[in-house]
């Protein structure tokens, strides 16, 4: 499904996003390297063992932009105008290599655009979710997304 327009939404609205995706140790450090980060935690397997998780903890900003990345076909793509924020931020649970997770999105506010009469402001909950059911990232974001006749 390609993403919906601003008229298309409605509060309450909640998908359950069918893309699912096993982290891997080579997603993490990719990841973690291009973005310069030298967390022992991420990076340093003996350091990891003797942290209090005791493995290799996943990248909380690969978390996230997995998450977000999981939620874009079903929610913006090609209707996006831009994302104004993200609010909210919570990681409630770690993320290890081999966990497989999958998104929700809930839309939680609507917002007609002050300044372009032609988009309209979504705001989403999403939610990450490991294959034990837990919520390890949730956030707000919020999309300007064009409307259907514009």
């Amino acid at each position: 499904m390609a993403g919906r327009f601003f008229d298309d939404w409605q509060v309450g609205d909640t998908i359950e996003h069918d893309i699912r995706r096993t982290v891997t140790e080579t997603d993490n450090l990719l990841f973690t390297v291009m973005t310069h980060n030298p967390q022992p935690l991420h990076l340093d397997i003996e350091a990891a063992k003797a942290s209090e998780f005791g493995q290799i903890l996943v990248n909380g900003t690969f978390t996230f932009s997995l998450m977000v990345g999981l939620s874009v076909g079903d929610t913006t793509l090609g209707t996006l105008v831009a994302n104004l924020g993200y609010d909210k931020l919570v990681m409630p649970k770690p993320v290890f290599i081999g966990d497989t997770l999958r998104a929700t999105s809930e839309v939680v506010g609507l917002k007609e655009s002050k300044s372009r009469p032609n988009a309209g402001i979504v705001t989403f909950l999403h939610r990450a979710i490991n294959q034990r059911g837990e919520t390890v990232c949730q956030c707000e974001r919020s999309a300007l997304l064009k409307k259907k006749d514009n």
